[in-house]
């Protein structure tokens, strides 16, 4: 079996070896190809991941390349992750909104339509060489941010094999197995919304319903991502939270945060890559692996460190580190090796992924691509149903907002409407504003012209 990482050459690169290294065998993976067209940061990144999967699985095939052609070539599964434009667009992605007092964050706010400005059509040109040389069974797992308007844009362009795979959900959830002392397995979430706008309105442990002990234990909110929310909030909306809905239900706190910083979660990254690319293309990394990987722990450790912290006034405390060996919770790689694995084992599970919705949630369309619990098998990926009365009414109504902006951010950019990218971002809940839409629809057009071109 062949599986293709199309941004091989990404930070986040030797997390990925690891997850598909330590399950190949099992899985029957054969060959993984990691592509980029960085040819620098594929030297880089993408040689500490062939390291890491030769330390794994010395028997499976690794391969870097620049050739995309060549990547997806017979290729039976395809994750992306790719950033079109670099570090310093999502820079100037937020810095545009900032200016206008506007959240910038790259999948909740509203730069996220001038990132899916430069992800769209990057990735569908993409799916185009990968329908037209893999596989016809192939399957794309997209991270590509900003995933759920990328993944309904998609959906939208008839790319039927690609889902939208996101690690915060399965997060959640080992970070509640950890506080209980229990293997992640044991943990059955029911989750609905959008990506990184999602509740979980049912946990059970081992068959046991434990969502209102864990609303009510003071221990969520000091140990896992629930510390970004007050217990009052939870309680009122019944659910555990996606770490991300602190940007919807925390805006000006978020926005002031982030203006008192002086400094954007981008323009951390920028600086951190910068420095630490330059760190390790100083280092043959072929001769001196250790030392290239306490390099590499050294800077992504800032990162980690610095997780939402602007935009929340908290830092992380656990220490970061990278350990080879050590059993992997599987991050987004994980995401889609379960599907993997029970498409391979011809086995029925449970899953959380970015799908159509097809009547699951309520009110929205059936072809809006929420993220979900699904049951997937061989044959299908059919997403769980929630009765309205099920759902916070609250809850439902944030995430009929935010759809109709993803539905109508995915049409435009699709189209080059204009129109539809100004009336996505007025209706977008951190906007509101038809006078800032235009403002920024304007600024976030001209400011992608090398990208996408065309706009009536």
């Amino acid at each position: 079996m062949k599986l293709t990482v199309i941004g091989g050459g990404g930070v986040r690169s030797l997390f990925l070896a690891k997850s598909i290294a330590q399950q190949s065998s099992k899985l029957g993976i054969t060959q993984l190809v990691f592509m980029d067209n960085d040819a620098e940061k594929l030297k880089v990144y993408g040689t500490l991941a062939r390291h890491v999967s030769q330390m794994l699985d010395p028997a499976l095939e690794f391969v870097l390349t620049e050739n995309p052609v060549e990547a997806v070539r017979d290729a039976d599964y395809v994750i992306t992750t790719i950033r079109v434009g670099g570090d310093h667009m999502r820079v100037r992605d937020e810095r545009i909104a900032l200016a206008h007092n506007v959240l910038g964050q790259e999948t909740t706010g509203a730069a996220g339509v001038s990132f899916a400005m430069r992800s769209i059509p990057a990735l569908a040109s993409y799916c185009e060489l990968i329908r037209a040389h893999a596989k016809p069974t192939v399957k794309v797992f997209n991270f590509t941010n900003p995933a759920g308007v990328v993944s309904q844009a998609l959906h939208d362009m008839g790319y039927d094999f690609t889902y939208g795979i996101c690690d915060a959900p399965s997060g959640m959830l080992h970070q509640f197995a950890d506080l209980y002392g229990v293997d992640a397995s044991r943990l059955e979430g029911e989750c609905y919304g959008l990506n990184h706008l999602s509740y979980f309105s049912s946990i059970k442990l081992d068959g046991r319903e434990i969502v209102p002990e864990l609303i009510e234990s003071d221990e969520v909110y000091q140990k896992t991502d629930m510390h970004f929310f007050e217990k009052d909030l939870v309680r009122a909306h019944r659910s555990i939270l996606n770490e991300y809905l602190y940007y919807f239900y925390y805006r000006e706190r978020a926005v002031e945060n982030i203006q008192k910083a002086g400094q954007t979660r981008g323009e951390l990254i920028e600086e951190v890559n910068r420095k630490m690319t330059a760190e390790l293309s100083a280092i043959d990394i072929d001769d001196d692996f250790d030392t290239a990987l306490k390099t590499y722990e050294k800077w992504y450790g800032v990162r980690e460190d610095a997780y939402m912290a602007n935009e929340t006034g908290m830092k992380r405390e656990k220490p970061w580190s990278f350990d080879v060996f050590s059993p992997d919770a599987g991050g987004y790689a994980g995401v889609a090796l379960r599907y993997i694995n029970l498409v391979q084992t011809g086995t029925e599970g449970t899953m959380i992924l970015c799908a159509p919705n097809n009547g699951a949630i309520p009110t929205l369309e059936d072809d809006d691509v929420v993220e979900i619990t699904c049951d997937i098998s061989a044959a299908s990926c059919k997403p769980h149903r929630f009765d309205i009365t099920d759902i916070p009414a609250s809850n439902l109504e944030l995430i009929r907002r935010v759809k109709y902006y993803e539905r109508l951010a995915a049409r435009g950019i699709v189209n080059r409407s204009r129109a539809d990218i100004v009336e996505c971002l007025t209706m977008h809940p951190l906007v509101n504003s038809y006078s800032l839409a235009c403002d920024l629809a304007d600024k976030y057009i001209a400011l992608n012209k090398d990208y996408i071109d065309g706009w009536h």
